[in-house]
């Protein structure tokens, strides 16, 4: 009988085993990038039109969002505290995909981006990280950066000196 048990916990245990199956085909793929694009549009134009609970939904309960200054570094909570005063007024943000590249693991259950965008601040560069969990992806952590040409970097070190000698002093 014991053999018999341990033969029965050991089927149980090799048959629960997941394997992970890679997403081998072109059109695969292309079928998750359509969702994340359009998660991702969707996700912009939440923004746009101040619709607090679209654009959140599509952030995971764990989520990051880093945005352009230094202090802004966001738990989803923490993000959702300071953002809710501007979505209250209908002012969120209206950020509009110039260009957009998606990449994803093996499985096609992670995904990493890089987007260029036309924003109120200029040309702005967003990045970021999903992962789909059961039927629906989640955006885990968003970053934005304001875009600086090269020939502008020197001036713009000269702007931010002063506000980066006082933000330096806590790290020391």
């Amino acid at each position: 009988m014991n053999k018999i048990g341990n033969i029965l916990i050991l089927m149980l245990l090799v048959l629960s085993c997941k394997t992970q199956q890679k997403v081998s085909s072109l059109k695969e793929k292309s079928v998750i990038k359509t969702e994340i694009n359009a998660l991702l549009n969707d996700w912009h134009l939440a923004a746009s039109e101040a619709n607090f609970d679209n654009y959140f939904n599509k952030m995971d309960s764990v989520s990051v969002f880093i945005g352009t200054d230094a202090t802004e570094n966001w738990t989803k909570e923490q993000f959702v505290n300071f953002s809710k005063p501007y979505f209250d007024q209908g002012k969120a943000g209206d950020f509009k995909t110039l260009e957009r590249n998606v990449y994803l693991n093996k499985v096609g259950d992670f995904a990493w981006f890089d987007e260029l965008l036309d924003t109120w601040m200029g040309t702005c560069r967003g990045s970021g990280v999903l992962e789909k969990a059961g039927n629906t992806w989640k955006i885990k952590q968003y970053v934005l950066s304001v875009s600086i040409p090269n020939d502008d970097v020197q001036k713009v070190i000269e702007a931010k000196k002063k506000n980066d000698s006082i933000f330096k002093k806590k790290f020391n």
